[in-house]
């Protein structure tokens, strides 16, 4: 059974929006912070995954780009399946794509028991607000930089409901990069150990 981990780059003040992105007030804006290891943190989650779910946007921004990357994480992201969320998009370029449209729901669900691991959604905040929304996100994990942008898409928006989390790991890298890991407060599924 899959499990669906959203992974995202954040501002204090939750900021989300084009963290290595030109097309905002603040381009690049968490690459002006010392990760430190935290960027074999990054990358060991991206190897581990099973398979990548994104917005169209944010696959657009992928599938742009690493096809002409190469090395360990390039070849992990070329190769592995990718599912993409979208109404409109029919022929998707980037090889081993699968469209997922209609019901959100009804396709993740499907999704999480096709897929045996890590299902990464980088990006893609309003798909991960609707992720959310219908309580579809297994594990939250949060690089969280330290800098108040004041300015951009927040990662969090209202919801009908509340959830609980279960804060599991919390480290420190670089300058003050925090990374915290939480996961759904529910029964503990086999794949969380």
């Amino acid at each position: 059974m899959g499990h669906v981990v959203v992974t995202e780059f954040v501002s204090l003040d939750g900021v989300a929006e084009a963290p290595g992105g030109e097309d905002f007030k603040y381009p690049d804006w968490s690459f002006e912070v010392d990760r430190g290891e935290g960027e074999a943190f990054k990358e060991e989650e991206a190897l581990n995954a099973s398979a990548l779910l994104l917005g169209r946007t944010t696959y657009e921004g992928f599938a742009s780009a690493w096809p002409d990357y190469d090395g360990a994480l390039a070849d992990k992201y070329n190769g592995m399946p990718k599912y993409v969320v979208s109404n409109t998009l029919t022929d998707p370029g980037w090889n081993n794509t699968t469209v997922l449209s209609g019901d959100l729901s009804d396709a993740v669900t499907r999704l999480k028991s096709t897929v045996d691991g890590e299902i990464s959604v980088p990006g893609s905040l309003t798909l991960v607000r609707s992720l959310l929304e219908h309580d579809l996100v297994d594990e939250i994990r949060l690089m969280a930089f330290p800098v108040l942008l004041g300015h951009g898409r927040r990662l969090f928006g209202d919801t009908t409901g509340k959830t609980a989390w279960r804060l599991v790991e919390a480290t420190t890298y670089g300058d003050g990069v925090l990374v915290t890991v939480h996961r759904r407060a529910r029964l503990t599924p086999a794949w969380a150990g």
